[in-house]
């Protein structure tokens, strides 16, 4: 069917011809993106037209008029249409009818609508009054009937605006702050909005309702086709859904790409940021353009009347070699000769982070369109720069993404671009690739008085993840990569080998912290042939807290930052030549001497529950101490089947186990018999904790065998609905090669669930190993455990039979 046949079949059928004219158009492959918008809204004009036609004959001062977005020819899928019926105030009852005329197909056609019928003075008395009402004036469009009337209204309406632009604009600004702190910013989102978040589409439109009042401009490069891009995914998005929404849910990614014809969500997601991060820079620079008009408007009266009526000569003031502070930004010297002068680029981004004062749109085109690249290596200075940069702390994120925003930063390192606003589908990331190595940048710069070589540690910041942009382990590929880069820098060869070996193992602290045994010599001394020497030790620790730190709030806890420092403690004593021989049991506290002896006493479990604290951080203005979560203590005398008994009662509790320690304690002397101390934090998944009394008699029956909790938790489960949300990836159970000359080290990754734990441990115990030790920890919505294991006989398992008991532990957990 054509376009005409379109058009002719739905002025022939009325509104059944326009439902199948629409439905036509929305389904057919043959167009998509800007001209089946602009298709649709003139299908939907055609109509509108035609009723108006039909229920205004012999009426005169009436005209309908598209506002907001259908006035834009913007129309998506599942779009409202956005309709004022304009009369100059004659015969009101007409009207009205003639309104019923129009807006009662519309509904009959289940299609939104947002409708109201004003004269053009009660038009600009709401308009005034309703920010976003005026908005969608703006864009009024005439669609039939009185033209003289919808011009009118038009002009009247811009000239309302560009009159009232000093009073409307900073309240235009109010509300996308507000709307951002809701939405949050488009260009980081798992799940965006993408019209409310920040960058997304209403953004586009501020920036449009800006250059009408003609007092500022967006940078227009980019612009539209950012905001076309994410007008194309919101119709894939109303035609894969069949809704009207802006949400761009995880589950609905992939059938959107598809309709896009996009490799994968991915890829989706990348194009998505992409054009978020366009509408927000355009958004920065703007509002930053309207305030300082607005300022020097309302300074420019004085200061005329102070110089007799002469135009104010702004200041400059020096910052750099070529670089200079204007009207609260940083613009090129006069005599700066950007041609001439490969270092300028980032002389004026480390000057101006370091003033905290954003570079000048003008200034960084001007870089961009006729700077020299750089040699390689680096000139010193070009390098001491960088480090400037992302030593400055939080203002190096505005001067980077508008470095970023031009294409400077790939220009410098070429590498950048695998990683720039690549996405990261971990619910522990709250950051893209690029943006999460800038806040690690910004987090290490608070820690370069703890090392000896700060420019290594910054550097290694920017590059610890640049391999997430190449297949297989991006600590290896980051590695080699890493190497490359740090040589066309300029760091000499020590250096680029630190600078590697930073990369290469820039997750080994943490890892080895909190899923490996650190009283076991073995793991210790891994560590330390891994990073060498004690200033790349001292480096890698800062690393790893800046790391955490800029990965979100579920990566890092005081408690973390012990066991780290415990280990980076353990492995400098290595690295000095203090080696021991074999391990060292940790010394029992009172606490659990008293619970060991009492279980070997009563020959039952014993425990304890009491609130952790922490002191409160340098920075805290209370000097309260910070809340952990619930400690509980268990002693058990040594028995098959303890963790998961102890993990299955904790489940059909509802007690989330955060971290989770088990090990055999050494008894004092004249005091025989093997116990098992459980050292766990754990919190309610809602509610408040049970008592020590029922958990203790719950644990009895447990491992007496009277208590079924296998069977309590299916019923449990059984008896809520499964909600539909992620399908998580697959249970993945591996053997750590030579982590331990004691034990076999098993390592679990798994979505978190309630009975997990419970699960594993019923595994391991049906596998005939003994758990040693327990190292469980929860990273957001994933669980990363390590098991210390041995055969029944106490000896690490051999390697077939290890990976053997790997592989079943892992079937049972898919199962």
């Amino acid at each position: 069917m054509s376009s005409t046949d379109v058009h002719n079949e739905a002025e022939d059928s009325g509104p059944s011809g326009y439902a199948a004219a629409r439905l036509h158009l929305l389904t057919e492959g043959e167009r998509s993106g800007p001209p089946r918008r602009a298709a649709l809204s003139e299908l939907t004009d055609d109509w509108l037209t035609g009723l108006f036609a039909a229920g205004a004959e012999g009426l005169r001062g009436v005209s309908l008029v598209a506002v907001g977005g259908y006035g834009r020819g913007e129309l998506s899928p599942r779009s409202d249409l956005d309709l004022l019926l304009l009369h100059d105030g004659g015969d009101t009852k007409a009207v009205a009818a003639l309104a019923d005329r129009i807006w009662y197909p519309v509904w009959d056609l289940g299609l939104s609508l947002d409708h109201s019928v004003r004269t053009p003075a009660e038009a600009r008395k709401t308009a005034g009054e309703d920010l976003k009402v005026q908005l969608g004036l703006l864009d009024a469009r005439h669609l039939a009937g009185d033209l003289g009337l919808t011009a009118g209204l038009r002009t009247a309406i811009l000239a309302d605006w560009r009159n009232q632009a000093p009073k409307r604009l900073p309240e235009l600004q109010e509300l996308c702050v507000e709307r951002a702190e809701r939405q949050g910013e488009l260009q980081y989102l798992l799940e965006p909005d993408l019209k409310e978040a920040r960058g997304g589409l209403r953004d586009a439109t501020a920036l449009r309702a800006v250059a009408a009042s003609w007092l500022a401009d967006a940078p227009r490069e980019g612009l539209d086709d950012a905001r076309r891009r994410l007008l194309d995914v919101r119709d894939a998005l109303h035609l894969t859904t069949g809704r009207a929404t802006d949400r761009l849910s995880l589950q609905e990614q992939d059938q959107v790409a598809a309709e896009l014809g996009l490799l994968d969500a991915d890829t989706l997601l990348r194009q998505v940021y992409e054009a978020a991060r366009v509408i927000s820079y355009a958004s920065d620079v703007t509002w930053r353009e309207v305030g300082r008009v607005l300022r020097s408007r309302a300074v420019r009266p004085r200061l005329r009347a102070m110089l007799g009526g002469s135009k104010p000569v702004a200041e400059r003031s020096p910052l750099a070699e070529g670089v200079v502070e204007q009207d609260g930004e940083v613009v090129l010297a006069r005599a700066a000769r950007p041609e001439r002068d490969p270092v300028l680029p980032l002389r004026a981004a480390a000057a101006a982070a370091q003033a905290g004062l954003p570079l000048s749109l003008h200034a960084v085109r001007r870089l961009a369109a006729i700077s020299r690249p750089l040699p390689t290596p680096w000139p010193a200075e070009a390098r001491e720069q960088l480090v400037t940069l992302l030593g400055s702390g939080r203002p190096t994120i505005e001067v980077w993404e508008a470095l970023e925003a031009e294409g400077l930063i790939t220009r410098l390192l070429p590498d950048w671009e695998r990683v720039r606003c690549r996405p990261q589908r971990n619910a522990v990331h709250i950051w893209t690739v690029d943006r999460h190595l800038i806040e690690t940048a910004v987090r290490a710069s608070e820690f370069t008085r703890r090392v000896h070589r700060p420019d290594l540690l910054l550097v290694a910041a920017l590059l610890h993840d640049i391999g997430k942009g190449w297949p297989g382990d991006h600590s290896v590929a980051g590695e080699i990569i890493a190497r490359d880069v740090a040589g066309r820098i300029g760091f000499d060869r020590d250096d680029v080998a630190v600078l590697a070996t930073l990369v290469r193992h820039h997750l080994l602290l943490i890892d080895t912290a909190t899923r490996r045994d650190l009283e076991d010599p073995a793991t210790v001394r891994s560590v330390a042939e891994a990073v060498g020497s004690q200033g790349t030790l001292e480096l890698l620790h800062a690393l790893t807290e800046a790391d955490a730190l800029a990965t979100g709030p579920a990566a890092w806890s005081s408690w973390r930052g012990s066991l780290v420092a415990d280990l980076v403690k353990r492995v400098a004593a290595v690295l000095a030549g203090d080696v021991p021989d074999e391990p060292e049991a940790a010394a029992p506290t009172a606490e659990q001497e008293r619970l060991a002896i009492e279980a070997v006493a009563t020959g039952s479990p014993v425990l304890s529950l009491r609130a952790q604290t922490e002191p409160p951080a340098e920075d805290q203005p209370s000097g309260d101490p910070e809340p952990l979560g619930v400690e509980l203590l268990i002693a058990v005398p040594d028995q098959p089947g303890v963790l998961p008994a102890v993990a299955g009662v904790l489940a059909m509790h509802r007690l989330t186990v955060r971290t989770a320690e088990l090990r055999a304690l050494d008894l004092p002397d004249g005091v025989e018999g093997s116990v098992l101390l459980l050292d766990w934090r754990v919190a309610a998944e809602y509610g408040s904790l049970p008592q020590a009394a029922r958990l203790r008699a719950d644990l009895v029956r447990a491992l007496d065998g009277s208590l079924d909790i296998a069977g309590r938790l299916a019923e449990r489960d059984a008896a809520y609905p499964r909600r539909r949300g992620v399908v998580a990836p697959p249970p993945r159970v591996t053997v750590a090669p030579a982590a331990s000359r004691h034990a076999t080290v098993i390592e679990v990754r798994a979505q978190d669930a309630p009975g997990l734990l419970h699960r594993i441990g019923r595994a391991l115990e049906d596998a005939g190993v003994r758990v040693r030790s327990a190292h469980v920890s929860t990273l957001g919505a994933n669980a990363v455990d390590a098991f210390y294991v041995t055969g029944a006989e106490g000896l690490p398992l051999q390697g077939e039979e290890a990976a053997s008991m790997a592989r079943k532990l892992e079937e049972a957990l898919r199962a």
